[in-house]
């Protein structure tokens, strides 16, 4: 009886470990196969883990080894999955899910049947300690490196400098608010009072012009976001400006909310609509009351100062700059950053960057970034391979660049470096 109960515990471990080690490499095979290398590495790396684990579980039938199995599956199911747009990541919670039920009911399976545990499994543990813990020094150097490192943009970039990111600059620019009148232009059109923030570098001087940056924050924030929420970006701008790295700039960052409006049937629509706040409200206020390029507020000042604007956004803040920046104002902006964010496909690029009203417009830099364990990755990957296939205007290494950071998902550390490296490609 025990012999029994012995084998159909080594049948149902083996079993186990077969499907956690076929969801890992589908995981890896995932991003492998449309050349994303460094989310290809990281999550490999995880993977090797979690199946060497499971294989330590399995040969010494020691079903609670697969507790960290399941936690680590999860979180990752958890940062790399969003119900309402991102199902790719699917082999984590597989793995998560089944390594849970499996520890639960091996392991009372093994109590009831009093099945002996193997030949424990010294080597396969030892050999996981030791990949987790140089996974650990690795990241720990890469980081360490890059805090102490120059003012250089990046593309695999573990850290900002910290000259540029813990120490307050002792010549700071000023944050202001700006209040302006718009309209629900998703829903009724109904006139509502907006708020802006915007930055202005160290001795603002209203009679010189400076480059403009327009920056988005994601969903459930609002304009506060990027400069006080997370005042770390503040202390980067003035940094940045103070070391020379960067020009001294103007940043406005407004929010693409309308009081509640649509917060029960979907935010999509804002994406679109902003378009029409940002040009017929936001910017003739923003742009009248502070020294740009932009020699009148019309269409014609706009679009004669366009090589002096950029926009860029994090998150629903990235596909709202390709839905009403990229795509819808390609006339009066020329750089452009989206961060963990795109949901816009070829069809639309056609339909509106191509079109007659915008196809002759130089597209100066477009900057794409995500992180490995992002769960906007996948999309992002499939929507820049689809704009690259189809828009002759944009040359990889020459005005456009997608970099994945690694160990990053989607949080304010992802965009914290993904803003450095905007700040030092545009103007």
């Amino acid at each position: 009886m025990k012999e029994r109960g012995t084998k159909w515990m080594d049948t149902l471990d083996l079993a186990v470990f077969v499907v956690i080690s076929a969801a890992g490499l589908a995981e890896v095979l995932g991003y492998l196969v449309p050349g994303c290398l460094e989310a290809s590495v990281n999550i490999g790396i995880a993977e090797m883990l979690m199946i060497l684990v499971a294989c330590a579980a399995w040969q010494g039938r020691m079903p609670f080894l697969l507790v960290p199995v399941a936690v680590f599956g999860c979180v990752l199911g958890w940062t790399t999955n969003y119900a309402e747009t991102t199902f790719y990541n699917w082999g984590f919670w597989v793995q998560g899910i089944s390594a849970g039920a499996a520890c639960i009911g091996l392991t009372i399976f093994q109590i009831v049947r009093k099945v002996r545990p193997g030949k424990r499994p010294w080597a396969l543990l030892a050999m996981t300690l030791c990949i987790a813990a140089g996974s650990l020094l690795m990241w720990y150097g890469f980081t360490e490196r890059d805090r102490n490192a120059s003012g250089i943009a990046r593309h695999t970039l573990w850290a900002v400098p910290s000259q540029f990111d813990r120490v307050e600059s002792s010549h700071p620019g000023r944050i202001e608010e700006v209040v302006y009148t718009t309209r629900a232009y998703a829903t009724d059109g109904r006139e509502v009072q907006k708020r802006a923030l915007v930055y202005l570098p160290w001795e603002y001087d209203s009679e010189k012009e400076y480059n403009i940056l327009y920056l988005m924050h994601g969903t459930g924030d609002d304009e506060n976001y990027w400069l006080k929420t997370n005042s770390n970006n503040k202390v980067m701008l003035d940094q940045l400006i103070a070391t020379g790295n960067i020009q001294p700039l103007i940043v406005v960052t407004p929010t693409f909310y309308v009081e509640d409006d649509l917060k029960d049937t979907g935010l999509d629509p804002l994406t679109y609509s902003f378009r029409e706040e940002l040009r017929k409200d936001l910017m003739p206020v923003v742009e009248s009351r502070y020294a740009t390029y932009a020699e009148t507020t019309d269409d014609a000042g706009f679009t004669a100062s366009r090589d002096h604007r950029a926009f860029a956004g994090l998150s629903r803040g990235a596909v709202t700059t390709y839905h009403s920046a990229f795509c819808g104002s390609l006339d009066w902006f020329s750089w452009f950053g989206t961060f963990s964010g795109s949901r816009t496909d070829a069809d639309y690029f056609r339909e509106t960057i191509q079109s007659d009203e915008f196809r002759e417009y130089p597209i100066h830099y477009l900057y794409v970034t995500s992180g490995t364990f992002d769960f906007a990755l996948p999309r992002q990957l499939q929507d820049n391979h689809a704009l690259l296939e189809i828009e002759p205007r944009l040359t990889t290494g020459v005005n456009t660049d997608m970099d994945v950071f690694p160990m990053r998902y989607h949080s304010i550390g992802n965009w914290h470096l993904a803003l450095y490296n905007l700040l030092q490609r545009i103007f």
